[in-house]
């Protein structure tokens, strides 16, 4: 197969790595550990483990998105915040 016509760069291939990383980590954990005793947290509903994967991943989307629309391309400050964020989410959501 010849992919040059997509636009492939180190970043591009991190991203999909850590997100496929991410997933099967998940997945391990919920073989490890069945259930992952969904939670109430400040949003005020009930969420597992990868309800708050999903959160996470959707939010660090946003955060990335606004940054390079109102920043611009150094997407450096945009992944500790979304790191941050995603801690957050995990502890108290």
């Amino acid at each position: 197969m010849n992919f040059s016509w997509m636009a492939w760069t180190w970043p591009t291939a991190l991203f999909f790595t850590i997100i496929a990383l991410l997933l099967i980590g998940m997945t391990v954990w919920e073989w490890r550990a069945p259930g992952g005793n969904p939670r109430v947290g400040i949003l005020r509903f009930e969420t597992t483990r990868g309800d708050r994967l999903f959160i996470s991943l959707l939010g660090s989307a946003f955060i990335n998105l606004a940054w390079l629309g109102l920043i611009g391309p150094q997407l450096w400050w945009s992944l500790a915040l979304s790191v941050a964020y995603a801690i957050v989410v995990f502890r108290f959501v």
